[in-house]
């Protein structure tokens, strides 16, 4: 399983693919940035919930470069439990670039700042949410990722359907009057727990929600593997 992570990384990185997904981080990470400072954790946030869309694309991109025969050659050299979990190990890792890049760029370019006031949360709690926001919702960006890709959706234009709806649906799900929060990812949800300091109570109700979201996303995943050729 660690030969194919290493294969599946590899062909990503060569072929070039993984290079747009960084470009467009650091695109939308600029820009996001450029429009002035803000304090660390309400930056990181809006960072992670941006990044949302980039890294699903990007676990699109490198589930989909592997040819359908080498996939099938490794469901069977490897059973499909295994070969599926290695295509999800490869996606977590291949975003964390993108994730360290999104931590180091603001202080690059002068985009966070420190606690400017009495009552301003701590730089280092800042800093500790914002790399909990990123995590946390790594895990439901690769889980949407993969159920756009190739191997489930059959389609170039079904998995672009999958992947921008189910974006669209993180936002507009997450907004504070949405019915049913609990359909999407906790998206907009992971960047209002990081404004104003650390609730630990919300901080534990948002993890709770999107592991088990993404839980169920890769579930989805797998099942849907295991019924396609």
């Amino acid at each position: 399983m660690t030969a194919l992570v290493r294969m599946r990384l590899a062909g990503f990185v060569q072929t070039g693919r993984a290079a747009a997904p960084l470009l467009a981080a650091l695109v939308v990470l600029s820009i996001l940035y450029g429009g002035g400072q803000s304090q660390a954790g309400e930056a990181y946030g809006v960072s992670a919930a941006v990044l949302f869309a980039v890294l699903a694309w990007q676990t699109k991109l490198l589930l989909d470069v592997e040819p359908d025969v080498q996939r099938r050659i490794g469901r069977v050299a490897l059973g499909a439990g295994r070969e599926t979990a290695a295509g999800v190990a490869a996606a977590l890792v291949a975003a964390l670039p993108v994730i360290l890049v999104a931590m180091i760029l603001p202080w690059l370019v002068g985009g966070v700042t420190g606690p400017q006031k009495a009552g301003d949360p701590p730089l280092g709690e800042g800093i500790a949410l914002g790399l909990w926001a990123h995590l946390l919702l790594l895990l439901p960006a690769v889980g949407l990722g993969a159920l756009a890709s190739r191997a489930v959706s059959g389609q170039a234009a079904r998995g672009l359907a999958i992947l921008v709806g189910g974006v669209v649906m993180a936002v507009v799900l997450g907004l504070k009057s949405s019915p049913a929060p609990w359909l999407a990812p906790p998206l907009m949800t992971t960047a209002r727990d990081t404004v104003g300091g650390a609730d630990p109570t919300a901080v534990a109700v948002t993890t709770g929600w999107g592991v088990v979201w993404a839980a169920l996303a890769v579930a989805a995943y797998a099942h849907l593997r295991r019924t396609r050729p």
